[in-house]
């Protein structure tokens, strides 16, 4: 087995990952370390929660290449990906707790947003809202940022009313579409790449019957490919951009 060194470049080490050179892996770990701490400490403030979100997703990335699955190339690139989901889903992990020797569950109280799962879905709405054709983005910033009504927006986009209606809700489906298919970090392998692709598609059940067929035979056999599915029909339940809220996110039309 040859030995990777420190002067190999990341694809080298990543190879050399897999067939099990675990210092290779150090040798990754030493080269982006400060990259990926920078990162979460843009994610959160506290260094004691920046280093725990920093060793978690070294530690995600590792077992996933020692599995034989991951990156080929452009590691940076694809640990940066894995820390955000890593922090988001810490976020959502700890907004589910419950304390069973609190009253405080009596109690309404006021509603908390976390405020780097909120960053984070901000970037997510933001992306997805960018994805769109212009034309949709145009549609969905005068019905929900503007708050324009299909008979108001008929004129400026050449439309009747009743095609203003449809075209925002096309629009619509296909911002929670692109927005839903953020939370996943599509995988490089090349047996579950069309999967990965079209999962958020395969949630809102948008696929065509084809795609249909072929995702769901994947995911029969595939049980990373099921447990993304099973987190993008999770968030599809429970979050979803929303543009008055988030219309600074979005760039003007």
């Amino acid at each position: 087995m040859t030995i990777a060194g420190v002067d190999d470049t990341d694809s080298d080490l990543l190879a050399a990952v897999r067939s099990g050179d675990t210092a290779a892996y150090g040798t990754l770990y030493q080269r982006h370390r400060a990259a990926a701490r920078q990162l979460a400490f843009s994610l959160t403030r506290d260094p004691a929660e920046a280093d725990d979100l920093v060793a978690e997703t070294f530690a995600r990335v590792f077992a996933t290449l020692r599995a034989g699955r991951g990156p080929l190339a452009a590691f940076r690139a694809y640990l940066a990906t894995t820390l955000r989901h890593v922090s988001y889903h810490r976020a959502r992990r700890d907004r589910r707790l419950e304390f069973t020797d609190d009253l405080s569950r009596y109690d309404a109280g006021e509603p908390f947003l976390d405020p780097t799962l909120e960053r984070l879905e901000r970037t997510f709405a933001a992306r997805a809202f960018q994805q769109l054709p212009a034309r949709w983005r145009d549609v969905l910033w005068m019905t929900e940022v503007e708050g324009a009504g299909p008979a108001e927006i008929a004129p400026r986009l050449g439309l009747t009313p009743n095609a203003v209606a449809v075209l925002a809700h096309r629009a619509r489906e296909g911002l929670r579409s692109l927005y839903l298919q953020q939370h996943v970090a599509v995988t490089d392998q090349p047996q579950c790449r069309f999967t990965g692709e079209r999962l958020s598609g395969h949630v809102r059940g948008r696929l065509s019957p084809r795609d249909a067929v072929r995702v769901s035979a994947h995911l029969s056999g595939c049980a990373t490919c099921r447990s993304k599915a099973a987190e993008l029909t999770e968030v599809d339940t429970v979050r979803y951009p929303t543009y008055r809220q988030r219309h600074h996110s979005a760039p003007t039309c």
